[in-house]
């Protein structure tokens, strides 16, 4: 039971996996830096863990989505460039600067508070300026983008170190989504070629950017989903570039590169847990609350302690989602609970409490990735990944074990 704790269920990160994705994706995005997504505790990976590794695989620097993410790595003694995502709220701009984060300006009272602050603070603050180009989340119009831009240089607490956009459908398969994102990139260039100066940095690709878009790349690459082993979406592998909408990856060069690269990519996180408890029942018997589905046969059924509360979604056990164990797939016998979850070994199954059970991750041959779950709930990887719960430990395999 060591891997949990005190509980047999845990997340297993494994480094090397991720050393090696970074360096994929930094190989593929090159000359570009690559800037490593650690936001939403690095997509549920552990993100002091994360950006220590990806700093050392070759990124250049981290990003993340909230001043409070920042904190944690300046704490834990990260001193790269950590670039935050979105616009602070003014009352967040001095703790910002004190904790040298790179701040994200998109409007003018933006960059007031942030000069206001770095004045206080005694320092002079690095910005990334975002424009708008077509997401319409967060960003300054085009139009309104030099003044903003020019406005933040002339200031002497701040230095304009980059401008940026963000892709909106750079992942998508469709005529309109390449159209689209070309007309993005279009709108951005048009901004940078009004500036007076162009600052050191451009940056503009997600992940689905840096490895399908080279005209994104510019000067960095912003790499989140791809660094955790996962595609950006599962028809990406197919995506046509702008040349040839509608060719396979099969018949168009430029997409039979990006299907080699997402192919190169090596899942990080398994989740994974140990049986607590194993009884055999009679056909007919409906376990977990609500009864919900009859044992078609006399067999054994397991208990395992992980549930809802951990990530597990209750909807799996709708969809007919499958767990390993003993290499094996197995479905699930009743509805996932917050804490536990029971599987339907089979007749005659040798199962006994402490044996392992994989709900994403290998065991033996069998996979089960965190993409098949996305595919089942209708949801994206992404979700799967954030959504696995903070009580589970996370425990690190390789890079030296960290």
């Amino acid at each position: 039971m060591a891997e949990g704790r005190t509980r047999a269920a845990w997340a297993e990160v494994d480094l090397d996996a991720l050393a090696h994705n970074v360096a994929v994706l930094a190989r593929r995005a090159a000359p570009a830096a690559l800037c490593a997504v650690v936001k939403a505790d690095a997509y549920g990976h552990g993100a002091v863990q994360v950006a220590r590794t990806a700093l050392a695989s070759g990124a250049a620097g981290l990003a993340v989505a909230i001043v409070d993410e920042g904190l944690e790595l300046r704490e834990h003694g990260i001193d790269a460039p950590v670039l935050v995502l979105s616009e602070v709220m003014p009352d967040a701009a001095e703790v910002l600067v004190r904790a040298r984060l790179t701040a994200t300006i998109a409007t003018l009272r933006g960059m007031q508070a942030l000069a206001a602050a770095a004045r206080r603070v005694g320092t002079r603050s690095k910005v990334h300026v975002k424009v708008d180009t077509g997401m319409h989340r967060v960003g300054v119009a085009p139009v309104e983008a030099p003044a903003l831009v020019h406005a933040a240089a002339s200031e002497p607490a701040l230095r304009v170190e980059a401008v940026w956009t963000h892709l909106a459908v750079a992942d998508g398969t469709t005529a309109d989504d390449q159209a689209f994102t070309a007309l993005q990139l279009r709108r951005f260039d048009e901004v940078v070629a009004a500036l007076e100066q162009r600052p050191r940095l451009l940056h503009a690709a997600n992940t689905a950017g840096a490895i399908a878009w080279p005209a994104a790349r510019y000067d960095m690459v912003r790499c989140g989903i791809g660094m955790y082993g996962c595609a950006p979406t599962p028809a990406m592998a197919r995506i046509p570039d702008e040349r040839g909408a509608g060719e396979t990856a099969g018949e168009d060069p430029a997409a039979a590169e990006t299907a080699a690269v997402l192919a190169a990519l090596r899942p990080v996180l398994s989740l994974k847990a140990r049986v607590s408890a194993v009884r055999e029942l009679d056909a007919g018997e409906r376990p977990s609350y609500g009864r919900r589905r009859a044992l078609p046969e006399r067999g054994v059924v397991a208990t395992v302690p992980i549930g809802y509360a951990d990530g597990v979604p209750r909807r799996l056990f709708d969809t007919g989602s499958l767990v390993l164990v003993g290499g094996r797939r197995r479905p699930l016998a009743g509805t996932v609970t917050m804490d536990q979850l029971m599987v339907d070994c089979g007749p005659g199954a040798l199962v006994a409490p402490g044996d392992e059970v994989v709900l994403i991750g290998r065991q033996g041959e069998e996979e089960i990735g965190a993409e098949d779950w996305a595919r089942l709930l209708g949801t994206i990887s992404y979700e799967v990944l954030c959504g696995i719960g903070p009580r589970l430990p996370r425990i690190y395999r390789g890079a030296g074990d960290r």
